[in-house]
């Protein structure tokens, strides 16, 4: 009689599409934090690399789809295929430390506890400027935001599977790494489920970023869809990057533009906004500060030119995707029918 395995108390879903790499990086560090009553499920989507094979090699359990599908869609097929209660979701770049797991978990002995996520660490391999500044600021954001938390984040995240399930997994019809974990946070929150942010859960991302990619996917992947999603009712959340402060910040940038194109009639109004731009850095005086301390001095300037251009994207984003909801492109289930509507079914077929 064939010996039944112990069902594992946590299943970790790591989505990869051409990340061999990364997995050979990100791997060893997950399983060694995983715990023996854990599974670790790699979702390949329609890689070319060898995915598949580096993940089975270190002792994952792989999903394979043939064709890219999308994060989103990949996650979903992870979790049919689990058995633990709680989901962790990991991105195939991030290399977790020896307690992230362990913390998110413990968030969710709590029982009013529904979802967790933690935080990149300050220490990313990439050291280029534009890396070093997108992952610093998802740092320091992660860091200083309250503990109750409004959103989810799928990069680093564990949610219950019965509240997975139930809020009907994440919307597949975002076919690009976007906001699907933050649609999933609203409507996890909409029913009711509590969201805690572990800070001390933390991770180092691997990847390398470009000015123009992590300005693209500002724009393209963030401010966009997140501005349809307010279009839609879900409302911006007062926390993580849309304090109070970061609010301001953004207006006065958005003023500088403005009074700098004004500028070629008046000449004068273009101090004013070079004053603009001065309160938005004063406005980000810690980050800066951060940026200083792990950096350098001259890091720290550079800093505070890419977050002028971070808030110039994320505005002209948002107001593209507010102004122009559901034109031209394919626009997510969850999108489309707002509050009033139901959730994302999480398909069961292939």
């Amino acid at each position: 009689m064939a010996r039944l395995l112990p069902v594992p108390a946590c299943s970790i879903i790591v989505p990869v599409r051409d990340g061999a790499a990364f997995l050979a990086e990100s791997l060893p560090a997950l399983v060694a934090s995983a715990g023996e009553d854990a599974e670790v499920i790699v979702c390949d989507d329609g890689s070319r690399d060898g995915s598949a094979s580096v993940a089975a090699a270190h002792g994952a359990l792989v999903i394979p789809h043939p064709v890219p599908t999308g994060p989103a869609a990949a996650r979903n097929r992870g979790a049919r295929g689990t058995r633990g209660r709680i989901l962790v979701f990991v991105d195939a770049d991030v290399r977790v430390h020896a307690d992230t797991i362990p913390r998110l978990r413990r968030a969710l002995d709590d029982p009013a506890i529904s979802a967790a996520f933690g935080s990149y660490d300050d220490a990313p391999p990439a050291r280029s400027w534009p890396s070093f500044y997108r992952n610093l600021a998802h740092h320091f954001v992660h860091q200083r935001s309250r503990r109750e938390a409004s959103t989810f984040w799928a990069g680093c995240g564990a949610v219950r599977r019965d509240a997975f399930l139930a809020a009907g997994g994440f919307d597949p019809a975002y076919r690009r790494p976007s906001v699907e974990d933050v649609e999933l946070g609203y409507r996890l929150r909409a029913a009711g489920h509590r969201i805690r942010l572990v800070p001390e859960a933390q991770a180092t991302h691997l990847k390398s970023w470009t000015l123009g990619g992590w300005l693209a996917s500002d724009l393209r992947d963030r401010a966009v869809p997140w501005a349809r999603l307010v279009r839609a009712g879900r409302g911006l959340p007062a926390d993580l990057n849309f304090t109070a402060g970061d609010r301001a910040a953004s207006a006065l940038v958005g003023l500088a533009f403005f009074l700098t194109a004004a500028s070629a009639w008046r000449f004068w109004l273009l101090g004013a906004a070079i004053s603009c731009l001065a309160l938005a850095a004063f406005l980000d005086r810690s980050f800066l500060a951060l940026a200083a301390h792990r950096g350098s001095t001259t890091f720290a300037i550079a800093a505070a030119g890419m977050q002028i251009l971070h808030r110039a994207a994320g505005l002209a984003g948002f107001a593209y995707g507010y102004l122009f909801t559901n034109r031209g492109t394919d626009v997510p289930e969850s999108e489309a029918r707002g509050l009033a509507g139901g959730r994302p079914r999480l398909e069961v077929s292939e």
